[in-house]
C-alpha cells in the first residue's frame, strides 16, 4: 500500500470514529436531562463493562488475523478467527443466560436482570462483528467499514430519540395513538440499552455478506499459531482497559456512602464526558501520527521532527486545556445541573486524558526498536496503579480519588516510558521549554479560579484575557507560529 492510500484510509477510518463518537457524546445531554443522576450512573456502570468485556471476548483474535491472514491461507485464517469468537460469544452469552440471577445479584441489578442480559447480547455480537470488520479493513474497504459503523451509530442515536423523545411526547398529546402499542412510560434507561441492541443486531444483518462470503473451515495448526500470537495481547489489552475504566467499575464497590453510590457514579460518568474536545485531539492526532511516524522513520531528521511533535502535541493539549477550563461556567451546560457538583474532576481529568497522549507520543521508541514487550511492561505497570490507588483513594475522596488515580496512572506510564526511551532510542525533547508551557498554563488556571467572580462578562473578559496571554507567549517562543501569524497580516 502507497503512503498516499495508507494515509487516505487513515483520514477515513479516523474521521469515521471521531464523528461517530462526537455523534455519540450528543446524547450526554439528553441522557443527563432526562434521568436522575443514579440512573445516569447505571448507564455509566454497565458501558464500562462493555469496555473491558470487548477485549475478553475478542482476546487478540482481530490483530491475530491480520497478522496472520498475509502469512497463511486468507480464507482458512478468516475462518479460524471468525469460528473462534462466535464460539465464545456463545459461552458467554449461554452463561450469562444460566447464570443471570447469580450475576444481576452480584452486579446490584437483581430487579432489573433484563440489562444484563442485553448487555450479555449486545457485548457478543460486537465482539464477533470485530472479525468481519477486520476483514473489510484487511481488503481495504474504508469506505464500506466506515459507512457500516456510521450507520450502527447513527441508528443507536435515532433510536434514543424515537424511544426517549418521540414516544413520550406522543404519549402525552396523543394517548390513543396506535403507535404507543409497545411503550412503557415506566422503561425509562431500559431504551437506552434497547436502542444499542437493536443497532448492533441491524449491524449483523448488514455485515452477513462479509459473514457468509467465505467457505466454513478449521485449520487446528494455524489456529494454534494465532492463539499463541494474540494472547498476550490480550494481557495488554485487559491492562489498557483497567486503565480506562476501572475507576467507574469500583466506584459504587468502594463509596463509603452506598445508598449515594449510584449517584456519584453518574456524576462522575456525566463530568467525564466534559473532556471530550481532549480526547477526540488525542484521537485524531493518533489515527494520523502512527503512520506519519513510520514513514519519517529513515530520515536523518527524524528525531527532532519526533521531537517537535511531542512539544506541539502538548501545545494544543495546553490550549484545550486551557480553552476548557476558562470556559467551563459555559460548556458545563453540556450535561444538566444535577451533575454539576462534580466539576471539580474535569481539569484533573483533562490533564490525565493530555499525559494519556503524551504516552502515545513517547511510544514511538519502543515500537520503532521493536521492543513493544516494554509497552507491555508499562501497561500492566499502569493497570497495577490504577488499581492501588482507586482503592487507596475512593473511600476518602469519592470521585475525586477516582480522577486522581487516573492521572497517577498515566503520569506515571509517562514518566517510565520517558526513562526507558532515553535509554533504548534518545529523542532530544524541548523538556525546558515543554516545562515552561505546563507552567504556564497551570499558572494561568489558578489565577483564574483566584477571580471571586461569578459567571459574568467580566469574568469571561477576565479568562479571555488570560487565554490571550498564553497564546502571545507561544507565538513569541515558536517559530512556526511567529511565521504563520506573519504570514496572515501579510494577506
Amino acid at each position: 500500500m502507497s503512503l498516499k492510500k495508507l494515509a487516505s484510509q487513515t483520514v477515513i477510518y479516523g474521521l469515521s470514529s471521531i464523528i461517530g463518537r462526537m455523534l455519540n457524546y450528543m446524547l450526554t445531554p439528553l441522557f443527563t436531562r432526562l434521568f436522575a443522576t443514579a440512573a445516569y450512573g447505571i448507564i455509566t456502570e454497565l458501558y464500562s463493562y462493555v469496555v473491558f468485556l470487548l477485549v475478553v471476548l475478542t482476546y487478540g483474535m482481530e490483530t491475530a488475523f491480520f497478522r496472520f491472514s498475509k502469512l497463511e491461507n486468507s480464507q482458512k485464517v478468516y475462518s479460524n478467527a471468525l469460528f473462534s469468537v462466535l464460539l465464545t460469544s456463545l459461552l458467554f452469552v449461554f452463561s450469562v443466560f444460566f447464570f443471570l440471577e447469580n450475576i444481576s445479584e452480584f452486579l446490584g441489578y437483581s430487579k432489573y436482570p433484563e440489562y444484563i442480559l442485553w448487555f450479555a447480547i449486545i457485548i457478543s455480537i460486537d465482539s464477533f462483528l470485530t472479525i468481519p470488520f477486520a476483514k473489510l479493513r484487511n481488503e481495504n474497504k474504508a469506505f464500506k467499514f466506515a459507512g457500516i459503523k456510521l450507520i450502527n451509530i447513527l441508528l443507536n442515536i435515532g433510536l434514543n430519540l424515537y424511544f426517549l423523545v418521540y414516544y413520550p411526547y406522543l404519549y402525552k398529546h396523543n394517548p390513543d395513538s396506535q403507535w404507543l402499542i409497545f411503550y412503557n412510560p415506566n422503561f425509562g434507561i431500559a431504551y437506552v440499552f434497547l436502542s444499542n441492541l437493536l443497532a448492533s443486531v441491524f449491524t449483523f444483518l448488514l455485515l452477513l455478506p462479509e459473514i457468509f462470503k467465505v467457505k466454513f473451515t478449521f485449520d487446528i495448526k494455524i489456529y494454534k499459531k494465532m492463539l499463541n500470537y494474540a494472547l498476550p495481547l490480550l494481557i495488554v489489552g485487559l491492562a489498557g482497559s483497567i486503565n480506562e475504566v476501572l475507576d467507574r467499575i469500583l466506584l459504587k464497590f468502594l463509596l463509603t456512602d452506598k445508598s449515594a453510590a449510584m449517584s456519584q457514579l453518574g456524576i462522575y460518568g456525566a463530568n467525564y464526558k466534559l473532556s471530550i474536545l481532549m480526547t477526540l485531539f488525542i484521537q485524531t492526532f493518533r489515527y494520523a501520527a502512527e503512520p506519519f511516524f513510520f514513514s519519517g522513520v529513515e530520515k536523518s531528521d527524524s528525531k527532532k521532527l519526533y521531537a517537535d511533535v511531542m512539544k506541539y502535541f502538548i501545545i494544543f493539549g495546553l490550549f484545550i486545556f486551557l480553552g476548557i477550563m476558562l470556559y467551563i461556567d459555559i460548556l458545563k451546560y453540556f450535561i444538566d445541573t444535577e451533575y454539576h457538583s462534580g466539576l471539580n474532576v474535569v481539569p484533573i481529568l483533562l490533564l490525565a486524558n493530555l499525559f494519556l497522549g503524551i504516552i502515545f507520543n513517547l511510544s514511538i521508541w519502543y515500537k520503532l526498536t521493536n521492543l513493544t514487550k516494554f509497552g507491555a511492561i508499562i501497561s500492566v505497570i499502569g493497570a497495577l496503579i490504577t488499581v492501588i490507588f482507586n482503592i487507596l483513594f475512593i473511600p476518602f475522596f469519592g470521585i475525586i480519588g477516582a480522577a486522581l488515580a487516573t492521572l497517577i496512572c498515566y503520569f506515571s506510564m509517562m514518566i517510565i516510558s520517558y526513562f526507558w526511551g532515553q535509554k533504548y532510542y534518545f529523542i532530544d525533547y524541548e523538556l525546558k521549554t515543554i516545562f515552561k508551557y505546563f507552567a504556564l498554563a497551570l499558572v494561568l488556571f489558578v489565577i483564574s479560579n483566584q477571580f471571586p467572580l461569578k459567571p459574568s462578562i467580566m469574568k469571561y473578559f477576565v479568562n479571555t484575557i488570560l487565554l490571550f496571554i498564553f497564546s502571545i507567549y507561544v507565538f513569541k517562543k515558536e517559530p512556526i507560529f511567529y511565521s504563520l501569524k506573519k504570514k496572515i497580516f501579510r494577506r
